[in-house]
């Protein structure tokens, strides 16, 4: 393996699957002879490796933490380890051996699963690769040590990684490295009202009270690995032991807890209906209540989201805070939302933002106690709104 210096530039999500689909066949003893630029930077990006000598065993690590991202007992994180051959006794199989297994994890053919399963095995994989990347540095030293909760975003320089001094170029797709979560206080919603804009993932604000969270209308919270405002924070709020494993599933437990009070269990509600759920760990935060808006409507491989659900679901959060204010010492006084379907719901962050401050600009124009705040993950995004 090439012993070039590491460069200080995190992979893409492209770079990673193209490695990842390069090492399919060869399997992991291929990680020795050929250099895999993007898994080795992701492997000392997260710690696992230093980026010299260990670079093959940093891989191998970094992609069984992936694994157990997707769930060691889920079927993409169980096809997962059969591909690659991450299981025990299983390092050295052959690929069309590896490829079986895993096929049968979903009980289908060696050939369906390549045409059908395998790809997005591997995307998912290069997803929570991703999502490691994203994570706060370990709390203890050592390759593969425990890691709590979403960080600051995707590149931020991790144990092992590159020196400040030469961390001018953090980037994924060539664009510049993120920055420290921005604060801009008193945009204006019209002539009378404002808001706070944070330019920061989510899951690390701090001392507001309501966070609103973006769902499906079936409730379906997004997969932990997943880069959405869901996704982010189901992992923030879920309880783990003192190693770490995640024991209590909070707001997925939660929402499954009220559709079945409701007789709703694998039926949709109504966009723009909200459902309140506690905030799990987030309360160490200051986070007092998370309200999930149910604004996106499965259709066949993607989600419609409609802007008048956008609306309805703003009037519902307000509603659901005016009633549930007074039960809180102090009263509730804070909610943050995001650019409800602006994400996987594919709308446009313009028409998102336009349809959240119309509908915040009336409910403040009812009521103008409350503070309100949103959140953006980009500062692209808060300038393609007009926030800056």
């Amino acid at each position: 393996m090439s012993q070039e210096p590491f460069e200080s530039i995190l992979p893409t999500y492209d770079q990673l699957l193209e490695e990842l689909k390069s090492i399919r066949r060869p399997g992991l003893p291929d990680l020795r002879n050929i250099d895999r630029p993007a898994l080795r930077a992701a492997a000392v990006a997260g710690g696992f490796c230093d980026g010299s000598d260990d670079a093959p065993a940093g891989i191998e690590a970094l992609l069984k933490e992936a694994v157990r991202r997707l769930g060691e007992r889920d079927l993409l994180g169980r096809a997962a380890a059969h591909t690659f051959g991450l299981l025990p006794d299983r390092r050295g199989a052959p690929a069309h051996d590896r490829r079986k297994t895993a096929a049968a994890v979903y009980g289908v053919t060696s050939e369906r699963f390549r045409k059908h399963q395998e790809p997005q095995v591997l995307q998912q994989l290069a997803e929570a690769v991703l999502t490691i990347l994203r994570e706060p540095p370990a709390l203890s030293g050592g390759q593969g040590s425990m890691r709590l909760g979403p960080g600051p975003g995707a590149g931020a320089q991790r144990p092992g990684g590159p020196s400040a001094a030469g961390q001018s170029t953090l980037a994924r797709g060539g664009r510049s490295g993120p920055e420290p979560p921005l604060r801009v206080d008193s945009v204006p919603v019209d002539a009378q009202s404002t808001f706070t804009l944070h330019v920061s993932p989510i899951e690390l604000l701090r001392d507001i009270e309501v966070l609103v969270s973006s769902e499906n209308v079936y409730l379906e919270m997004s997969k932990t690995f997943r880069p959405t405002v869901s996704g982010a924070l189901r992992l923030a709020a879920a309880v783990r032991d003192p190693a770490g494993e995640i024991v209590d599933d909070v707001l997925a437990r939660e929402l499954a807890a009220w559709l079945r009070a409701h007789g709703r269990p694998g039926l949709p509600i109504r966009p723009g209906t909200v459902v309140p759920t506690s905030p799990g760990a987030l309360a160490a935060r200051g986070v007092r209540r998370i309200y999930h808006a149910a604004v996106a409507a499965p259709l066949d491989d993607t989600y419609e989201v409609r802007p008048e659900s956008i609306a309805r679901a703003v009037s519902a959060c307000f509603a659901l805070a005016r009633a549930e204010r007074d039960r809180y010492e102090p009263a509730l006084s804070s909610i943050c939302f995001p650019l409800l379907g602006a994400g996987r719901g594919g709308l446009a962050p313009a028409v998102s933002a336009t349809w959240l401050r119309w509908a915040i600009r009336d409910e403040l124009a009812r009521d103008a106690r409350w503070r309100v705040h949103l959140v953006v993950r980009s500062r692209e995004i808060a300038e393609a709104v007009g926030a800056l």
